[in-house]
């Protein structure tokens, strides 16, 4: 690929060539047909939204269906994949993907229900210290859950919750604007609670820095891992966060509702100390079944746990997960960084005058382009209906374009740029 500096080759033939060069792995994918344009397959730009469909994830999932129709009750301790420790083999595959041990790892819930569930143990606002702070532009749920916890322990959210914004003039929040806030106020801090890549603007945070600083303010930090788990590598144990929580639905491909995951550091498993919220699955399996009236939760993620696995909901995740196994996520990253690299470029080049919010340091930022233009959300749906591109967009005025590394193509890229230079 051409260095930055070097005019773009903007050529239909030369995006061929890329993808000649640099095919991926679309064919493990079902991609949608275009509603409309010269090609039968969508430009699809919206896996940071809904990731596409593996292949395997509809045999997986008859294999499952079939167990229960011939095994009912039984399936749960016998046959291929038996219910009762189903989410057990997920464990390292999730572990290795956001850096952790197995022991801080456990897929379970969806991601509100694990944020909320973690910071019972992990909010816990006294004295002083009782602000939560996210990012002005943190996902609308991640706001709303902090914003309850605030209110379950008494607390006003519009005093307490601190929304840091970027600088005037600036789309993204600095780092170093963040660590600034923590050196100054992070006596009064108890929770850091930011989105690791952005959902709006695509910026990639410095996970190790926020969290070295987070901590030696004596808060405690953790990370809404949505648009990082399967996007960018992570290193969640090495990086010293408290906790983290991830859904399984964009990146990483599982499908809608499937199940998320949750990762606590090693220091807190086992910790007596910490509130939480219990039920059947919390407790240590081998004890499960002795009915006993108060539990025996095990020293990992798992006492985190509360409800038995959503079968149904688990098999696309383990399908998910044994794709990034095969793959990895460092060669995953490299195609991410040419790719996102490539449309800007042929952004830059075909329109122009359609500003991009989304950091230029490739560093900084994951598999997403974010561009600021009016009407945004009217200008995906005749991206969608006169081209076959598929986007998505984000209010007030953002058009996310999310060419993910493992089904994108470099042409998907040149469709998308070449349409908007019609449009724009």
């Amino acid at each position: 690929m051409p260095e930055p500096t070097e005019p773009i080759d903007t050529s239909e033939q030369a995006a061929r060539q890329q993808d000649a060069a640099d095919p991926g792995h679309r064919e493990l994918f079902h991609v949608p047909p275009a509603p409309a344009g010269a090609y039968p397959e969508a430009a699809y730009l919206a896996g940071n939204s809904l990731g596409l469909q593996p292949k395997a994830t509809r045999g997986e999932l008859l294999a499952d269906l079939d167990a229960w129709a011939e095994q009912a009750v039984a399936a749960h301790l016998v046959g291929n994949r038996p219910w009762l420790p189903y989410h057990e083999p997920l464990t390292e595959p999730a572990a290795r993907l956001v850096g952790a041990l197995p022991a801080e790892t456990v897929v379970m819930n969806s991601l509100t229900v694990n944020l909320h569930l973690l910071m019972v143990s992990f909010y816990r606002p006294a004295g002083d210290r009782t602000r939560i702070l996210i990012e002005n532009h943190a996902f609308p749920s991640d706001s709303y859950a902090v914003r309850s916890q605030v209110r379950f322990h008494g607390l006003d959210p519009d005093q307490t919750v601190v929304r840091l914004a970027p600088r005037p003039g600036e789309h993204t929040l600095r780092a170093e604007d963040v660590v600034d806030y923590l050196h100054r106020e992070g006596d009064r801090v108890a929770l850091v609670l930011l989105g690791a890549v952005n959902y709006l603007t695509g910026e990639l945070h410095d996970i190790p820095a926020v969290t070295a600083a987070g901590r030696a303010a004596g808060a405690t930090v953790g990370w809404d891992l949505a648009h990082a788990a399967g996007n960018v590598p992570l290193r969640m144990h090495d990086w010293d966060a408290d906790f983290a929580a991830w859904c399984s639905y964009k990146y990483l491909n599982a499908g809608p509702g499937a199940a998320a995951g949750v990762f606590v550091h090693q220091r807190h498993l086992g910790d007596s100390s910490l509130p939480r919220f219990e039920g059947w699955w919390s407790t240590e399996p081998a004890t499960r079944f002795e009915m006993a009236p108060v539990s025996r939760p095990p020293a990992t993620a798992e006492a985190w746990q509360i409800s038995n696995p959503p079968i149904f909901s688990m098999g696309p995740v383990r399908t998910s997960l044994s794709i990034f196994d095969k793959i990895g996520m460092s060669a995953l990253r490299e195609r991410s960084l040419q790719l996102t690299g490539y449309l800007e470029r042929l952004l830059d080049a075909l329109a122009p005058a359609v500003p991009i919010v989304t950091p230029r340091d490739p560093a900084r930022r994951g598999a997403q382009l974010s561009l600021r233009v009016a009407g945004a959300d009217r200008l995906a749906d005749r991206l969608r209906d006169g081209y076959g591109v598929i986007a998505d967009a984000r209010e007030p005025d953002i058009l996310r374009l999310a060419p993910a590394p493992l089904y994108a193509t470099y042409h998907d890229c040149w469709r998308a740029a070449t349409a908007l230079g019609d449009l724009r």
